[in-house]
């Protein structure tokens, strides 16, 4: 792999912690019912980082805030005591979140911008933009091969220290966040409970550590995109204006999810807006688009896949048979698959399907977070594939990187497992009560509402929305697509800015690209802080 040595890391301190952690209460010790489940942790240690030829000292605090379920007020553990069937709406359950801060020495907290940056999910924790992106060290992994032990990680030439000082949080129940309590399913893990966590601990952050006048970011990547953007109403319901938000492969709107629509007969919009996706995993691959540029030849699929192959879904089954051959035909020139497999399909490409099929003749199966990835079939004779060659390739290195650094560096984490992930996807309560409507709705959730009204009521709040051409998981034109119908007026629209990229879901993990996207969202951010 091509890369540009980063400069050295000048000095760390986790050592000798410039304040004492308070350990969280031992599993076997259980607290009264009027007492807190949690004791927040706060370790702190010194580094600095050389981003753009500047060497920026910082301070880094590893520790953890509490949160409580949403309706918990002071009275909540009271009345409890005194009644059992007093508060019984607010679950009993409370949250320990872990977060990583880097501020920058010396600089005022006033003018100094601050971003809270997260993964998503659901059921992820941060380490991904932390060791990958944005964080004061990363980890090496080849371009689009799967690594192996000793993994490396180097100061990060690429840091977004620069320009802000950064949060990375850890949702409830993920890396060293914990949940406890009856309650704690019913009081974390679902839309609405996802984004009341994070709005408290934001809210609760900048009192800790006087930061209520600083320039405020959200960045959030896949679900946390969905988390940013409903954030973003529930913010400025705490009287917190945001100055902007920063979406990495971003899905609002989860009627455009491609992962199941076959069940959903009649919903067509998955296969329109993932469309381009497959066309640009079959150019890579050398499967369709023969001698063309990667950007027209999208701009192209865009265009068909809005208009003739649109309409050819919405007839259904009273398309023509002549019609339906002509439009499988057109389909093999975009996606490389065959015309007798498409029309099996109804012109209809399921989730996982292309990423089996497209290299089926030389027994691989493409990735799905970054379709250039690939790797041996597990099994032939499957209808799609059943695992991602580039989660596979990448996974232990991330892993293992923030193990090591978080406890080795910073000093944090003796004696507490690291929390990869939380088998939650299935579970998850994805019941979301939009601006204006009384109750929970039971459908897919859909955020654009919550964002349309908060960029309503702030209309200096700005978007940057970016992608990777070849990540299914969120396909990039999805996004584009759900902005596009954000019910917000013209001039409101201006204040969106997108920037797609040759990669896949995580952009990061090509240091070219990275630096390419640092200094899009670094000027993004130099933009919007309103200092002069």
């Amino acid at each position: 792999m091509k890369f540009i040595a980063a400069a050295t890391l000048a000095f760390t301190l986790a050592g000798c912690a410039t304040a004492q952690s308070k350990e969280v209460r031992p599993a076997t010790e259980k607290p009264a019912p009027d007492e807190p489940m949690f004791i927040p942790t706060e370790v702190e240690s010194l580094g600095s980082v050389t981003v753009g030829g500047v060497a920026i000292p910082y301070r880094a605090v590893a520790g953890t805030l509490i949160v409580h379920p949403r309706g918990w007020d002071d009275t909540v553990a009271i009345e409890r005591k005194r009644d059992k069937d007093a508060a019984a709406e607010v679950p009993a359950s409370e949250a320990s979140m872990f977060y990583t801060a880097y501020f920058k020495e010396g600089a005022p907290a006033e003018t100094r911008p601050i971003t809270f940056l997260f993964n998503g999910g659901p059921g992820s924790p941060t380490l991904w933009l932390h060791m990958g992106a944005y964080g004061p060290q990363r980890v090496e992994t080849p371009d689009l091969a799967h690594g192996s032990a000793p993994y490396r990680t180097v100061p990060n030439e690429h840091s977004l220290l620069d320009v802000s000082d950064l949060v990375f949080i850890d949702a409830p129940g993920t890396g060293f966040s914990r949940v406890a309590g009856k309650d704690k399913d019913k009081a974390w893990f679902g839309v609405d409970q996802d984004i009341h966590a994070f709005t408290v601990f934001v809210r609760d952050f900048l009192s800790k550590y006087g930061r209520w006048k600083s320039p405020k970011y959200l960045y959030g990547e896949s679900y946390g995109t969905m988390r940013a953007a409903g954030m973003t109403l529930a913010l400025q319901r705490q009287d917190i204006d945001l100055n902007g938000v920063i979406l990495l492969s971003d899905i609002l709107n989860w009627d455009l999810v491609p992962d199941d629509p076959q069940v959903n007969p009649g919903v067509d919009l998955p296969y329109i807006v993932s469309l381009p996706t497959y066309a640009a995993t079959a150019w890579y691959h050398k499967r369709a688009g023969a001698g063309r540029e990667l950007a027209p030849f999208l701009k192209e699929v865009e265009a068909f896949a809005t208009g003739d192959y649109a309409l050819a879904l919405l007839k259904g089954n009273d398309l023509p048979d002549a019609d339906r051959q002509a439009m499988a035909t057109r389909l093999h020139g975009y996606t490389g698959l065959s015309v007798d497999y498409l029309l099996k399909t109804n012109l209809r490409i399921e989730y996982g399907a292309l990423q089996k099929e497209l290299l089926a003749d030389k027994g691989e199966t493409t990735g799905t977070l970054d379709t250039r990835f690939t790797g041996a079939t597990l099994d032939p004779l499957s209808k799609t594939a059943s695992y991602d060659p580039q989660g596979s390739a990448i996974g232990a290195a991330y892993t293992a990187a923030f193990n090591d650094y978080v406890r080795g560096t910073l000093g944090y984490g003796a004696g507490k497992h690291y929390e990869g992930g939380l088998d939650v996807y299935g579970s998850w309560d994805y019941k979301h009560q939009p601006p204006g409507i009384g109750q929970p709705l039971i459908a897919l959730p859909n955020v654009l509402p919550d964002l349309a009204v908060a960029m309503k009521q702030n209309p200096k709040l700005k978007l940057l929305v970016t992608g990777g051409y070849f990540d299914i998981s969120t396909p990039y034109f999805a996004g584009r697509y759900e902005l596009a119908h954000l019910p917000v007026p013209k001039q409101l629209q201006a204040n969106i800015a997108y920037k797609y990229y040759p990669s896949g879901h995580m952009v990061y993990v090509n240091p070219a690209l990275l630096g390419e996207m640092h200094s899009d969202v670094a000027a993004f951010i130099r933009a919007t802080d309103g200092i002069d």
